[in-house]
């Protein structure tokens, strides 16, 4: 029973929030390719309490609206719309971010597929105390070796660091998020498997364990089509303080001109 009190609590202001929940693949977005994903995250038992002048999450809905281009075979760049419902807080804009990102050509053979992403924008304060934000996101994954070898395993893995520059975070420096996903095809078009997402604190320090955020998230992607997404997944946690118990869902659709 103490185990699964422990498994009910997370999520709460990492990097990400619960505002797009993903582990990122090391792929971009094909050139003259627009993808268009909608993250819907609703959090079934948060905080109750205003903290830090932030609305309580729970029975928050969460949907955000990323747009990406293709700019070519390495290059894409991401736009991000977050918004917010829930019963006394009405539907609100949440903020802005943009995000440019690199990845290493396939012609370079390297043993890994490998990406970098830079995120910057903008959260209300009502929202998160950290309103201005940059996320680094390093991302390694199997994707190429995934192809040549027919393989049913998928792993990525991403070590990101955020840095705020507005907020009573801004002391702490880079703090370390990593986020891994692993899943196995279960058949052509069905995927199951977890993904992690964590926040240890800053580098110079780790946090201490109660005090860091750790969630699990069993999932299953369906492959449909080459021109759709499909991510379902529920969030529990391993530490406390943060939102216990969350639902999270992508939808995407390729366009290409």
């Amino acid at each position: 029973m103490r185990l699964v009190i422990l498994c009910l609590a997370v999520l709460p202001v990492f990097a990400q929030g619960n505002y797009e929940i993903q582990v990122y693949g090391a792929e971009t977005v094909e050139p003259s390719t627009t993808m268009v994903e909608l993250h819907s995250n609703f959090t079934i038992e948060g905080s109750k309490t205003t903290t830090d002048g932030t609305y309580p999450t729970e029975h928050q809905l969460h949907e955000t609206v990323e747009i990406t281009h293709g700019i070519n075979d390495w290059f894409e760049t991401g736009w991000y719309i977050f918004t917010s419902a829930a019963s006394g807080q009405g539907w609100q804009w949440v903020g802005d971010h943009i995000r440019p990102r690199v990845r290493v050509p396939e012609s370079w053979n390297w043993p890994v597929s490998a990406s970098l992403s830079l995120e910057f924008g903008y959260q209300r304060a009502s929202f998160s105390p950290d309103t201005w934000t940059l996320e680094i996101r390093p991302i390694i994954d199997n994707t190429d070796w995934k192809k040549k070898t027919s393989s049913k395993w998928y792993w990525s893995f991403n070590p990101s660091f955020d840095r705020s520059f507005h907020g009573p975070s801004v002391n702490k420096g880079l703090e370390f998020s990593p986020n891994f996903k692993v899943s196995y095809d279960l058949t052509p078009k069905i995927a199951g498997g977890f993904e992690y997402y964590g926040s240890t604190g800053p580098i110079t320090g780790f946090d201490p364990l109660r005090e860091q955020q750790q969630q699990i998230v069993p999932t299953i992607d369906l492959n449909l089509s080459p021109d759709w997404e499909f991510n379902f997944g529920v969030g529990v946690g391993m530490t406390q303080g943060t939102d216990h118990l969350l639902i999270k869902m992508i939808l995407g659709r390729r366009f290409k001109h």
